[in-house]
């Protein structure tokens, strides 16, 4: 089981960038996958989820901006990042959870399968 996650880069302040997640040995359909950020000196942060049902759910400091979807043709999940900032400078991961119910966790516990992490940096 292996997330690859990739599409990381500099970018400047109010840019784009699209992460991927590629699955291998999971469904992506059949799990939740979550996208989390760890900055230098911080801990590991909760950033979007698209559940397997399809709900997503965004944290309070990227809502409205930040938009995760999935390909399932591709076995990939994918988080869109507009009008970056600064602070959003961080490695990004994405990780796997297997759940039947649609609970929306935001906790790094909750997830056992992660990815080896992108980064993201965006210039002021």
């Amino acid at each position: 089981v292996q997330l690859q996650a990739s599409g990381g880069g500099l970018v400047q302040a109010g840019g784009t960038l699209k992460l991927s997640c590629a699955a291998s040995g999971l469904t992506v359909s059949r799990y939740h996958v979550g996208w989390f950020r760890q900055a230098p000196g911080k801990d590991r942060e909760f950033v979007a989820l698209f559940s397997r049902y399809g709900t997503t759910y965004y944290a309070d400091n990227v809502k409205g901006r930040f938009t995760v979807s999935r390909d399932t043709a591709k076995n990939t999940g994918y988080l869109h990042m507009n009008s970056l900032k600064p602070e959003d400078t961080a490695v990004y991961y994405c990780a796997a959870r297997y759940s039947e119910y649609n609970d929306l966790r935001d906790d790094v516990q909750a997830y056992d399968t992660w990815g080896q992490g992108t980064l993201v940096t965006v210039s002021s």
